[in-house]
């Protein structure tokens, strides 16, 4: 990509979206296609076919999605796998139609099996059952890669899908029902600590861990691999990139030190009743620190920054 080539950011004001867009702006791309939702329904085909027509841009990122933690995926799990199945297909066939130049993909690790073994390596998808709490989400991502892998090999396109792990950041989802863990604790934890409760109960038994990684690193890989030459990745053997840092800890260890930088005095309880979901989910990252890029935004330097942010968003009038 050049400074002034055309790119499309579906999504551009949440979480993915506009990390991309502001590293992007930061490193001086100027051309920037950043539609909301009341400029472009993703779900209509039509809509989507004429903004391409019009717009021609050169790069996409597909960062549009919708998400969710343990409850959202569970308790919704039709509007999860036909939303995303109907955001991936109108973009990637009309970025095949529009010859764009390069698509990244994003997905989630919740694409690997849930007793993949650890860490989960690019060769694992599709060798086991998966979460059963959040597979409609997941084989809607499994079947936007098998799509990126069939245009790549049938048209010659350069689609190229990137698994992060768990992301955090400004502009994330803090909805408690909705939410993932991490924005999920450090709510309950601010507000548990303004209104003097003596505890927090999280859900499971705080025995899985889990990977975290800042959306601005996963946004400076997802620049790298786009500006990657066809010699760094070969887009005719089915490419998969999994974005992480290479590190996990428990959500025992995730709720102490939540608990630590809100300043939360009480108790950590743990309620066994509510589903865990999967036991671990470590991504191996070889691959791309192959390329040459690592992740850079160390756990609690993130946290402590997104929940700076989220005090001044969200909790000031």
């Amino acid at each position: 990509m050049d400074t002034h080539s055309k790119i499309l950011i579906t999504g551009p004001r949440g979480l993915v979206g506009s990390a991309i867009v502001r590293r992007l702006k930061k490193e001086g791309y100027a051309n920037l296609l950043t539609p909301v939702h009341s400029d472009l329904e993703l779900l209509d085909q039509g809509a989507v076919s004429d903004y391409f027509e019009s717009e021609k841009p050169e790069y996409v990122f597909l960062a549009a999605a919708k998400v969710g933690g343990i409850l959202a995926n569970n308790t919704y799990p039709a509007d999860f796998i036909y939303e995303n199945l109907m955001i991936q297909n109108n973009i990637l066939h009309q970025s095949y139609l529009h010859q764009v130049k390069k698509l990244i993909f994003l997905g989630s690790s919740c694409i690997y099996p849930k007793l993949c073994p650890q860490p989960m390596k690019e060769a694992y998808l599709m060798t086991g059952p998966l979460e059963p709490t959040n597979s409609a989400y997941a084989v809607a991502k499994i079947a936007g890669i098998e799509m990126c892998w069939a245009y790549n090999r049938q048209y010659g396109t350069c689609f190229l899908p990137v698994m992060p792990t768990n992301l955090y950041g400004p502009n994330d989802n803090f909805d408690l029902d909705t939410s993932h863990v991490l924005p999920a604790l450090l709510r309950k934890f601010h507000e548990a600590k303004l209104e003097n409760r003596n505890s927090v109960t999280i859900w499971g038994t705080g025995h899985p861990k889990r990977e975290f990684l800042h959306v601005d690193d996963l946004a400076d890989a997802c620049v790298f691999l786009a500006n990657s030459d066809s010699g760094q990745v070969d887009y005719a053997e089915k490419p998969l990139f999994n974005i992480g840092t290479g590190k996990d800890l428990s959500i025992f260890e995730l709720s102490q030190l939540i608990k630590d930088i809100t300043g939360f005095n009480g108790k950590i309880v743990f309620d066994p009743s509510k589903p865990d979901g999967t036991p671990r989910k470590l991504l191996d990252i070889s691959k791309v620190n192959t390329l040459g890029w690592n992740a850079d935004i160390s756990l609690k330097d993130g946290l402590e920054s997104v929940y700076q942010w989220y005090i001044k968003e969200h909790c000031q009038s």
